[in-house]
C-alpha cells in the first residue's frame, strides 16, 4: 500500500507475505447523463436520507436538490443485463462503478443513450496479500501511566488550547464523526477504545471483510480523537460517536479508491454525520497515466475533491490531511486537500515548527492551502497491540484537529459548516499573513469559541 507508507512513518504489524493469484477482471466508472426515470422524489427525502441528515441540512438552510437523489436503478439494471456488475454508486457524481470480465463489454456501454462516459478505474491485481489470521494474539493492552490527564496526547491538545474547551464541558458529546480510512486494526480489542461510542462500520472496498482485521492506519487515526484512558491517552473528541468507514484498498493504488471514498462520504452524509475526517490523499497511481498534474489541483478535477467539496456544501465539516510530499518531488497537497469547502491540515512539531514532510499549497487556482496546522510530528497514537506509540504524518495532524473542531461545533451549534471553518481560520496565529506552508497557522479553539459566542443567532 504505497500511499499509506508515504503518508505516515509508523511501526505497524507485519502483513502476511504469501501472495495469492487473482483472476483478471476490470471495474469502470460509468457516468450517467441524468437520473430519470427514478422511483425517488425530493418530496420524500426520508427514503434516502436519515432524519439526522435532514435536520443538519435544515439547521444550516441547505435545500435538497437533484444531487441528493440516488442513481437511476433502471440504468444500472440495464448495464448489468449487458454483462456488468454494479459494485457501488455515487449519487453526487451520478456514477456507478461497474465490474466486467473484459474491457470490450464496458466500451459497449457507451452505446446507451443514458451513458455519458466510461473510464477504467481498476484492474484486479495479479496478487493479493492475506491478512493476519490470529490478530488477537498481538493485543497485550500494555500501557504506561503519565502524570497528566491526557497522557501522551497532552501536547497535541494543549497546542490549540483544547484543554480549555474540554474543561468547559465540550468533549464531542452528541456529535457524530465519520472516519474514512484504510482499516481499523484491532480497535474492537483495544482497551483505549473500551468507552468509545462506535456507531457502525462499513467497508466500501470489500463488504465481506472484517474491518478490524485490515490495515492499522485507521486505528491510529481514530485514536487521536477517540482514545479514552485518562493518564494514558485521551483523544481530542473522546465523547463523540464514530462511524468507521473503509475506502482504501491496501493491495493496490488505483482510481477506484476515489469511487469508494465518494460512496463512503455519501454514506456518512446519509446517516447524518456532522464531521468527516479523512487522512487519505491521491495524486499518484499504479497506472502513471492516471496521475494528477499541478494544474488539476483546483478542487474541481479529482473525483475525491469534487465529493469532498459537495459534502461541505451539504453541511458537513470535512477535515483532511494535507499530505506528506513536502520533501518529495510532488511537494503539493494531494486531493481532496485541494477542495474548497474543506479544512485542510498540515503538520508541525510540538514547538510549532513546520514538519518538513508536510505538503504545501497553494491550489492551482490560488487558494491558500493548507488551511491550518496541528501536531503531525511525533504525534501520540495507539498501537495495534493496544499500547501507545508515536507517528509522523499529516495523517495524524488532521484527526488531532478534527476532534477539536468537533468539540468547537458542539459548543457553537448555531454555526454552519462554512462559518465554522472561517471561525477556525480567523482564530489561527497567521490569519493576517497566510502562506503556502503554514496556511493560516495554528488555531486556538478557545479563542474561536469566544468568537463563536459573539456569532450566536
Amino acid at each position: 500500500m504505497k500511499k499509506v507508507l508515504k503518508y505516515i512513518v509508523i511501526v505497524g504489524m507485519l502483513w502476511g507475505t504469501v501472495a495469492m493469484h487473482a483472476q483478471r477482471s476490470y471495474r469502470f466508472r460509468v457516468q450517467f447523463t441524468d437520473k430519470f426515470p427514478t422511483e425517488y422524489s425530493l418530496e420524500r427525502p426520508q427514503e434516502f436520507l436519515s432524519k439526522r441528515a435532514l435536520e443538519r441540512r435544515s439547521r444550516q438552510g441547505i435545500q435538497l436538490d437533484s444531487t441528493d437523489l440516488p442513481v437511476c436503478r433502471a440504468y444500472i439494471q440495464e448495464l448489468e443485463r449487458q454483462g456488468g456488475k454494479c459494485i457501488l454508486t455515487s449519487k453526487w457524481n451520478n456514477t456507478a462503478m461497474i465490474q466486467t470480465a473484459d474491457e470490450a463489454t464496458a466500451q459497449r456501454f457507451l452505446e446507451n443513450r443514458f451513458v455519458r462516459s466510461v473510464r477504467k478505474v481498476w484492474v484486479k491485481p495479479d496478487t493479493v496479500f492475506p491478512r493476519t489470521k490470529d490478530r488477537k494474539k498481538e493485543v497485550t493492552n500494555k500501557t504506561y501511566r503519565k502524570t497528566h490527564y491526557y497522557g501522551v496526547a497532552s501536547d497535541q491538545i494543549r497546542m490549540h488550547c483544547g484543554d480549555s474547551l474540554h474543561m468547559a464541558g465540550f468533549k464531542g458529546q452528541g456529535m457524530q464523526v465519520a472516519v474514512i480510512d484504510a482499516g481499523f486494526y484491532n480497535v474492537d480489542l483495544i482497551k483505549l477504545f473500551k468507552k468509545t461510542n462506535i456507531l457502525g462500520t462499513r467497508d466500501f472496498v470489500n463488504p465481506n471483510s472484517d474491518i478490524y482485521a485490515e490495515h492499522d492506519h485507521g486505528l491510529k487515526v481514530l485514536s487521536c480523537m477517540a482514545a479514552q484512558k485518562p493518564d494514558v491517552m485521551v483523544g481530542t473528541a473522546p465523547e463523540a460517536g464514530y462511524w468507521l468507514l473503509r475506502s482504501e484498498d491496501n493491495d493496490t493504488e488505483q482510481l477506484s479508491e476515489e469511487d469508494c471514498w465518494a460512496a463512503a462520504i455519501e454514506f456518512a452524509d446519509s446517516v447524518g454525520a456532522d464531521v468527516v475526517n479523512t487522512s487519505l490523499g491521491y495524486y499518484e497511481f499504479d497506472d502513471k497515466n492516471d496521475n494528477y498534474l499541478y494544474r488539476e489541483l483546483d478542487g474541481k478535477t479529482a473525483m475525491i475533491s469534487i465529493s469532498a467539496d459537495m459534502a461541505g456544501r451539504k453541511g458537513m465539516l470535512v477535515v483532511c490531511s494535507a499530505g506528506n510530499s513536502g520533501v518529495g518531488t510532488w511537494k503539493k497537497v494531494s486531493p481532496p486537500a485541494d477542495a474548497e469547502h474543506v479544512l485542510t491540515v498540515g503538520a508541525i512539531n510540538n514547538q510549532g515548527l513546520n514538519a518538513a514532510f508536510s505538503s504545501m499549497g497553494n491550489t492551482a487556482d490560488g487558494r491558500v492551502k493548507p488551511d491550518v496546522m496541528a501536531i503531525g510530528f511525533m504525534s501520540a497514537v495507539a498501537s495495534g497491540a493496544g499500547g501507545t506509540a508515536f507517528g509522523n504524518g499529516t495523517s495524524f495532524s488532521s484527526p488531532i484537529f478534527c476532534g477539536l473542531a468537533t468539540c468547537l461545533w458542539q459548543a457553537c451549534p448555531w454555526l454552519t459548516s462554512d462559518e465554522l471553518i472561517q471561525l477556525i481560520i480567523r482564530s489561527s496565529d497567521r490569519y493576517e499573513y497566510p502562506d503556502n506552508i503554514f496556511g493560516y497557522g495554528i488555531p486556538n479553539v478557545w479563542k474561536a469559541y469566544k468568537k463563536g459566542l459573539e456569532m450566536k443567532k
